[in-house]
């Protein structure tokens, strides 16, 4: 397809979470064709590409990798229809080809990557926090060509779990199983307390039972309760497993996987306001959103301290769905933003101490 091979090279490259390495050797080529400064792939695996030699950093940091469940490709009217169409080859695609589209711009380099991992614990977006310091950060998540994200909550993965010594099923004690249900009961209590007068999903706890195991050894019975919660600002996954331990003394209480806190950035930044300017070029109607998902951007806005949004094409409501297409009206014009937002940029932001 002929100015779309960015987009349709990396959907056809199927690349699950920890299966990434063919799809990332394919877009390291792919920007050394369309002469990027320097394409490589790093030590964590993610795919880098640099545009320029200037002093100041201007990063576009998408992921590579992919929900399990492979699409075909398949091309539907102007439906491009595949795996990580929309989250997130898609804006990944549409990173590549705007940076094509600008060049190399005085004092700037522009440097894309295609991180792995972002799907399970975003080992590649943890592994560029110390080295780089950007002047400005773009993540790749779909949210529409006309709209803006400025944060994501927090997430906390935690196992909790409650012993008791084993005791006859007429005995009155609770057993553990159901101190565990008990327990369970009293998270919900507790968010819908604090969740009372904060109506917008946004600011509220919203904790999730993702999975149950139990078991004895004769002598003590143990049941285990896997939770995954979103996170609101102000509520970061440490103070949040203080809380779990809080409900009851004797629960024990562990990160079960990665955790990160809620992140919302500016709305009044040089670059958000570059994105409100790049959407009205093509006629659309700008607006910011707040999503109650998590994102690299919640890792790297926060280290680098400087203006970040997430922003890309798709339709996110068709993310990891057998559904999972993308129209490439939408890629066009989410193409075009970027191209006006750097060079916009560029243009207005020379070369100087790290920072806008």
């Amino acid at each position: 397809m002929r100015g779309y091979e960015t987009l349709v090279g990396l959907i056809e490259h199927y690349s699950p979470t920890g299966h990434e390495s063919g799809a990332v050797a394919w877009l390291v080529e792919r920007m050394r064709n369309l002469r990027f400064t320097q394409a490589a792939v790093d030590e964590a695996g993610n795919a880098v590409g640099v545009m320029g030699a200037g002093s100041r950093q201007g990063i576009l940091l998408g992921h590579i990798d992919t929900v399990p469940g492979e699409i075909p490709l398949r091309l539907e009217g102007e439906a491009v229809h595949g795996r990580g169409a929309v989250d997130a080859k898609g804006p990944l695609a549409a990173f590549v080809d705007a940076v094509a589209n600008v060049g190399p711009m005085d004092g700037w380099q522009w440097i894309v990557i295609g991180a792995v991992d972002e799907e399970g614990d975003s080992r590649g977006a943890q592994s560029i926090v110390d080295r780089y310091r950007p002047a400005f950060v773009i993540v790749g998540e779909p949210s529409r060509w006309d709209r803006v994200t400025l944060g994501y909550k927090g997430s906390a993965w935690s196992s909790v779990t409650v012993r008791r010594p084993m005791a006859h099923s007429a005995a009155p004690e609770a057993s553990a199983c159901e101190a565990a249900v008990e327990h369970w009961r009293a998270v919900l209590g507790w968010a819908a307390e604090f969740n009372r007068d904060r109506p917008r999903v946004f600011d509220q706890v919203t904790p999730s039972l993702r999975g149950w195991s139990s078991g004895d050894d004769g002598f003590e019975a143990w049941a285990t309760l896997h939770l995954g919660t979103r996170l609101p600002l102000g509520l970061p996954p440490d103070e949040w497993r203080a809380r779990l331990r809080a409900l009851d003394p004797q629960v024990k209480v562990d990160s079960d996987g990665f955790s990160t806190p809620a992140y919302r950035g500016e709305k009044n930044s040089p670059l958000a306001r570059a994105f409100l300017a790049a959407i009205r070029s093509q006629r659309g109607e700008p607006s910011f959103l707040l999503k109650t998902g998590t994102a690299d951007l919640n890792i790297v806005a926060p280290a680098w301290a400087c203006p970040a949004v997430a922003y890309g094409p798709g339709d996110s409501s068709l993310d990891h769905t057998p559904r999972e297409h993308i129209m490439l009206s939408e890629f066009d014009r989410a193409r075009e933003v970027l191209t006006f937002v750097l060079g916009q940029m560029g243009r207005n932001h020379r070369p100087g101490p790290p920072g806008l």
